[in-house]
């Protein structure tokens, strides 16, 4: 791997270096336009969460938006808890892989259809518990360096925003030579591109969701994705819309020029506010700050959607229905009618919008610039914001398998009692309790291994864990051993040394190194760094570096 700039996690805020460690400049088109997909996907659903009310008489609100099969058969949540994937694409086409309208193009200042690509530029978990507990919005920085699924090359790690980008192009390449062989065949035109298009998506939104899942031991329940446009028509419906800044700023790429203090902006302006990532008055300001702006946005969009006159117009309705219908694609079992009839439910609990942090900026073998990250602190973290108030053993069930199997569990973490713990735990689930052993050396990965006639019952728990079940000889039949390393979310099988609050959490089992909360709208010493896990409420305007 090339040279690490190291941020200093964890020292005395007093201190701590705040002089974050720089980027270099990404290229041209990436620096203008990387940020707007963040409003567009978190926005659209937003929109649902926190102002049910005005949806009330629209009975049909899917209709015609597309869908997706694209979490079939993975693990859901308990307690009626949702985990929601919010994924913003760097596209410049609508869901259908179309060029949109010239003047959209004209207004967003972002290039035309030839510019961007699949990448999953946004990527935030709204996790929805179950009861009328408070809402938790999660961030993940799109240039973590994590462990990419369904990786169609050798190299299989890269930055998690890749996941998408890659398994689409990989899926569109393998169609292009199937066409290329049918057309020497045959004298029958180009297939359908539009079905392929959408073959292409379908691997890359599978790619992705797994990547997640991976690095944050949750299950995801639904998605939403979203394209480019869908925030600048949003933004249209709602203007004007206030924000507030903690400095004067100025920016000549994104064209943002906003002054200290509570403003309003109209639609244009807030592209310039939500995609900004550097200031000619603050040479410290990073991706993680252009999230946090785009989630005073989100705090600002609710605010004007509750307060403003989009939700008691009918036409402004139906201009957002439309946007969805030609820019957003869900899961197939995400029922939209039956979430808006309780979405009016959502609007009066607290929402919490959180940035996931950081442990020091480096570079990968081929020198780009990512976000190195301790798994183990992220999953951590996770895993305390999406528990609901009691200490429940897991956040999900697995299916009980179709034939009973025993499952032996081999603990190669520092987690004492995590492999009984988790036998317990499946034992409840269907399976007969094995073996609890501890490995002689601990492992950085979790690896799922399987005797004959224990396949499905392997496959049950790799759906679970997000692993791949590998059939052995030398394991027992009718038998799955479950070797768990650091990347386990220990934490939610009340292992010995789970955290205990998400405002002093591990940064891994070896180490007592702590990762604090900080408030999103601190500023000077006390300004969050990319280190820190930072929070914003959606309650109010928060004014935002």
């Amino acid at each position: 791997m090339g040279s690490e700039v190291t941020a200093r996690a964890g020292a005395p805020r007093h201190a701590r270096d705040r002089r974050v460690p720089r980027r270099r400049r990404d290229s041209a088109h990436a620096r203008h336009h990387g940020g707007a997909r963040a409003l567009g996907a978190l926005a659209a659903t937003v929109v649902l969460v926190g102002t049910g009310m005005g949806w009330v008489g629209y009975h049909d609100v899917a209709g015609g938006i597309t869908t997706s099969e694209a979490l079939a058969g993975g693990s859901a949540s308990t307690g009626g808890d949702q985990n929601i994937l919010v994924m913003g694409l760097d596209s410049r086409l609508d869901q259908h892989g179309q060029p949109l309208p010239q003047d959209i193009y004209d207004a967003l200042h972002a290039g035309d259809e030839s510019v961007g690509g699949y990448n999953a530029n946004v990527l935030i978990v709204l996790h929805i518990p179950g009861g009328d507990g408070p809402i938790t919005a999660i961030s993940i920085p799109r240039d973590d360096y994590v462990d990419l699924a369904g990786c169609p090359t050798s190299n299989c790690r890269g930055k998690i925003k890749q996941a998408y980008g890659l398994a689409y192009q990989h899926a569109m390449d393998k169609l292009a030579a199937q066409e290329r062989s049918r057309s020497a065949d045959s004298s029958t035109g180009s297939g359908d591109l539009a079905a392929d298009e959408q073959s292409g998506r379908e691997a890359g939104r599978k790619a992705e969701i797994e990547t997640v899942r991976q690095l944050l031991g949750i299950p995801i329940d639904h998605f939403v994705e979203v394209t480019l446009v869908a925030f600048f028509q949003i933004a249209q419906v709602v203007q004007p819309i206030t924000v507030c800044l903690n400095a004067d700023t100025a920016d000549s790429f994104s064209g943002a020029d906003f002054h200290k203090g509570v403003q309003q902006i109209d639609a244009a302006q807030a592209m310039a506010f939500v995609r900004q990532r550097r200031d000619v008055n603050d040479e410290l300001f990073t991706d993680m700050d252009r999230t946090r702006r785009q989630q005073a946005f989100i705090a600002a969009l609710l605010s004007a959607l509750r307060h403003g006159q989009a939700l008691s117009s009918p036409s402004a309705l139906r201009h957002l229905l439309d946007v969805a219908r030609q820019n957003v694609a869900v899961d197939s079992g995400f029922d939209l009618n039956e979430f808006v009839e309780h979405a009016s439910d959502f609007s009066s609990r607290p929402m919490s919008l959180y940035t996931l942090p950081i442990t020091k900026f480096g570079q990968d073998a081929a020198g780009e610039d990512v976000n190195m990250i301790d798994k183990t602190t992220i999953r951590a973290i996770v895993a305390n914001l999406t528990t609901s108030g009691t200490a429940s053993t897991s956040t999900s069930t697995v299916r009980p398998p179709a034939v009973p199997a025993v499952l032996d569990v081999v603990n190669a973490t520092a987690h004492t009692g995590l492999a009984t713990s988790l036998i317990q735990t499946f034992s409840s689930q269907g399976f007969t309790p094995g073996h609890a052993t501890t490995a002689d050396t601990s492992a950085d990965s979790s690896s799922l291994d399987y005797g004959p006639g224990a396949a499905n019952a392997a496959e049950t728990l790799a759906d679970r864990f997000g692993l791949t079940a590998r059939a052995s000889d030398a394991i027992r039949p009718n038998t799955v051993r479950l070797t768990v390393g650091a990347d386990f979310p220990a934490g939610d099988y009340g292992s010995s040394t789970s955290p205990a609050s998400a405002t002093a959490l591990a940064a891994s089992p070896t180490s007592s190194t702590p990762v604090t909360t900080v408030a999103a709208t601190a500023t000077g010493t006390a300004a969050p760094v990319p280190t820190e896990l930072s929070k914003m409420s959606a309650a109010e305007t928060p004014c935002v570096k």
